[in-house]
């Protein structure tokens, strides 16, 4: 499949593998609607908490108004499903067979008027470049 923008990540259960043109092209794309939104939510579908934490920490360590605390004492084995909110800094993480891959970034506002909305799944290293 050729992704060229975000929306053509939506349909896909798993993260497709992107050249250095398209995690450029997706990373302006999303970073528009990220420093738009009020704060995000982030979901992260991992083989590992390990591998979901670093996923997460990479996210923070781009973005440094993007912070999450408590991660020594997150820990559920296997397949994983991470999620946090930036507004509340509130970090969970389950044990979860079935899933995809990646990372599930929303972007939430504080009024009414403007509808959320979740872009990936992006790889699990996205945020490294």
């Amino acid at each position: 499949m050729d992704i060229k923008k975000l929306a053509d990540l939506n349909s896909l259960r798993t993260a497709p593998l992107l050249n250095s043109s398209q995690e450029k092209k997706l990373l302006g794309e999303l970073e528009n609607n990220i420093y738009n939104a009020d704060w995000i939510t982030v979901g992260i579908m991992a083989p590992s908490d390990t591998k979901a934490i670093e996923a997460l920490q990479s996210i923070s360590n781009k973005y440094f108004s993007i912070k999450f605390g408590n991660l020594d004492s997150l820990h559920s084995d296997g397949c994983v499903f991470l999620k946090c909110n930036q507004k509340t800094g509130n970090v969970f993480v389950r044990s979860e067979n079935g899933l995809g891959e990646g990372i599930l970034i929303t972007c939430q506002y504080d009024e009414d008027a403007e509808e959320a909305n979740t872009f990936g799944p992006l790889p699990l290293d996205f945020f490294d470049i």
